[in-house]
């Protein structure tokens, strides 16, 4: 039987070492300054619990074919110099995907503490489901 080498823990902490995570209300002041905030929840969290107002909506499973500026398949926004703040439920795979944007020169990919719920609760802007 093999062993983990590695614990989802060990894999946060790693994503995390190179980002400069941002609360709530700085991820708001980001966006009025012209960061990008990415929502990445499925469809079904963004149905039920609201939108984040002014967010690129891309789905995780595709987010790095996205905004990777050397891929074919990238939004006309995608730049090495993005801005760029994931934001998925609660703040955990959006610091691996961040991570990962990173790793492919996105060099200012962060994602949001908390996610989508920390944002709600802390009193921010939520959009009615479109």
């Amino acid at each position: 039987m093999a062993t983990a080498s590695h614990t989802i823990d060990d894999l946060l902490a790693e994503a995390r070492a190179d980002l400069v995570r941002l609360s709530p209300a700085e991820a708001l002041a980001a966006q009025q300054a012209g960061a990008v905030l990415v929502d990445v929840r499925p469809e079904a969290n963004r149905m039920a619990e609201g939108e984040l107002p002014g967010a690129l909506v891309v789905e995780r499973t595709v987010l790095e074919w996205r905004l990777d500026p050397a891929c074919e398949a990238r939004l006309p926004l995608a730049s090495y110099d993005l801005h760029v703040v994931v934001v998925c439920n609660e703040g955990y795979s959006s610091s691996l995907a961040a991570a990962t944007l990173q790793r492919l020169g996105v060099h200012r990919a962060t994602d949001l503490v908390g996610g989508f719920r920390a944002w709600k609760a802390a009193g921010l802007p939520v959009a009615l489901p479109r």
